[in-house]
């Protein structure tokens, strides 16, 4: 799970190689006004947050930080990309741990399930390919799709049946 979580994060810092900061941080109206760094900033605090549990057991996607440096200023998102990079290169194992969160948009209270550290990475993985779709349609606007290839944004299951379908 770690390597695809790797390669997910390689994927979208080759986008950003290629952005300028201005595409990064350009409000598209195709995403109600949002920037492809608001999407960037949302991917990278989940991927923190599942591993700021480490220690404590407990991951709590609710108490991200909300770091406006990542989501206008892509060096920074990048940067910090390649240190999530790095702690997944760790030996870590999975291991138990709970997810804390409120899941009712009037204030409800917390509630807390019990998970593994690699499902929430899985989770992240997934939750980061939804956000890159969304990208996508910011490339578009920007007329600069021809930045990633035709499968970002794209579950791997999609993937495969594509190329069974191409057969």
């Amino acid at each position: 799970m770690k390597t695809y979580c790797q390669e997910n994060l390689k994927e979208i810092k080759k986008l950003l190689l290629q952005l300028s900061n201005e595409q990064y941080i350009y409000n598209a109206q195709l995403l109600s006004n949002a920037t492809i760094g608001q999407h960037v900033r949302h991917i990278v605090e989940f991927y923190q947050s599942a591993l700021a549990g480490l220690d404590s057991n407990n991951i709590n996607y609710d108490n991200r930080k909300r770091n406006l440096l990542i989501e206008t200023d892509k060096d920074v998102a990048m940067e910090i990309m390649d240190s999530i990079c790095s702690k997944l290169a760790m030996d870590i194992v999975d291991k138990s741990c709970t997810l804390e969160g409120n899941f009712c948009a009037d204030g409800g209270k917390e509630t807390q399930i019990k998970t593994s550290l690699f499902r929430e990475l899985a989770y992240c993985l997934e939750h980061s390919i939804h956000h890159q779709a969304l990208i996508k349609v910011g490339l578009l606007e920007l007329k600069s799709a021809s930045y990633i290839d035709e499968t970002f944004g794209l579950a791997p299951t999609t993937i495969r049946y594509k190329k069974v379908c191409a057969q």
